[in-house]
């Protein structure tokens, strides 16, 4: 099993839960599982977490401010074809994820904590942690990034971490509950279909009239307001002549 850089695995197995491998550091947790997953060294629900990444990737291709401290974990999906569409995985993701932060938050907090499309969580239009989706064949890797002890200073949007936030956690106890929660929803998506999932990130997300501003991976630009989302999780852009756009893929920044 080709992991790390001259790290030592610590394997933690449960008799009823998911696996997590845990390593001090690595290149990028998703690129691992990946290359795990072509080798065919590794099935489903198995979970990566690395205390520190290398090379580690968000959305659209940027890069991922790793310090030790915050989470880093991928886990691996296996996609059969009588399940939901492999993209609505992410919808799943940041479901499980506002699970596990609305448990750890102060009530102040987590009276503020809302999901934003496709799977960005927020406390208070902060940005505080973020999910990426990467595919092998059959094979879904979902990486999620927390910031719970530091946040990075971005220019283009506000950030924060669970403990600036008044959470007291650490990294290995959320990424067991993480781990728990993903598992529990996961096995939901199979057996009920995607509408339950698309009903409780709506009932988690920005609501419905509140003004958007995407941006496409073309660079341009649309504004207009939340509309919920679509029967495959798509976003439902309401433009200003009344007419509703339907987002695949973009930033979506809260105005």
């Amino acid at each position: 099993m080709d992991v790390g850089r001259g790290a030592s695995l610590v394997l933690i197995s449960t008799l009823t839960g998911p696996r997590i491998i845990s390593v001090p550091e690595t290149g990028s947790t998703n690129a691992d599982l990946l290359r795990m997953a072509e080798a065919g060294s590794v099935g489903e629900g198995v979970w990566l977490r690395a205390d520190r990444q290398l090379a580690g990737r968000g959305r659209l291709g940027r890069d991922w401010s790793s310090p030790v401290g915050n989470l880093y974990a991928s886990t691996i999906v296996i996609v059969h074809a009588d399940d939901p569409p492999a993209p609505s995985l992410a919808l799943v993701a940041a479901v499980a994820l506002d699970e596990a932060i609305d448990a750890v938050l102060p009530d102040t907090a987590r009276r503020k904590l809302a999901i934003k499309w496709p799977n960005d969580l927020l406390i208070g239009g902060a940005k505080v942690s973020g999910i990426l989706l990467e595919r092998a064949g059959a094979h879904v890797v979902i990486g999620m990034g927390v910031n719970i002890a530091h946040y990075p200073d971005l220019s283009d949007r506000a950030t924060t971490s669970l403990h600036a936030q008044g959470a007291n956690v650490e990294v290995s106890a959320f990424a067991e509950r993480l781990a728990g929660l993903m598992s529990a929803r996961l096995l939901l998506w199979r057996s009920q279909g995607l509408a339950p999932v698309i009903a409780r990130w709506c009932e988690r997300a920005h609501p419905i009239g509140a003004p958007l501003r995407v941006r496409l991976p073309d660079g341009a630009e649309q504004a207009g307001v939340f509309d919920g989302l679509d029967a495959q999780g798509a976003l439902r852009l309401r433009l200003e002549d009344g007419e509703t756009r339907v987002i695949h893929a973009g930033d979506v920044f809260l105005v």
